[in-house]
């Protein structure tokens, strides 16, 4: 499976009051654990590369094109658009035209507090501080 199939797909879909949505298991609790654990596995590949995080962690807080990513990011402008494909085809970003621009914008807020808790945990590592729950 291509791993634009999996991350769209790792969520599901909403299900009406009563019903049974595809791809969850019987007990109504998601994909089984095999499927998450792969799909986390490769959401948090793509976030082990320090341009597409610095993207991301940009994109957290909010729209931005890709000249306003460029000077974010500090990578050159062809490799941010690459970097952004590629978050573009695995479903973790979106993208929107604004006249000539492409505007990009993270899919949802899991993502963006993703970066946020792996920028924390850095945070603790670097600047040495006590570990907390």
């Amino acid at each position: 499976m291509s791993a634009r199939m999996h991350l769209s797909d790792a969520h599901g879909s909403q299900q009406p009051a009563g019903g049974s949505a595809a791809g969850h298991g019987a007990d109504g609790h998601g994909p089984d654990d095999g499927e998450r654990i792969a799909v986390a596995v490769e959401i948090l590949g793509l976030l082990a590369d320090r341009t597409r995080l610095s993207l991301l962690r940009r994109l957290g807080a909010g729209e931005a094109d890709v000249t306003t990513l460029t000077e974010a990011s500090g990578a050159s402008r062809t490799s941010v658009s690459q970097h952004l494909a590629r978050l573009r085809l695995a479903g973790l970003v979106t993208t929107r035209k604004d006249g000539r621009r492409a505007v990009y914008a993270l899919r949802h807020g899991h993502l963006r507090r993703l970066v946020d808790e792996a920028l924390s945990a850095a945070d603790h590592r670097v600047r040495h501080l006590p570990p907390h729950d």
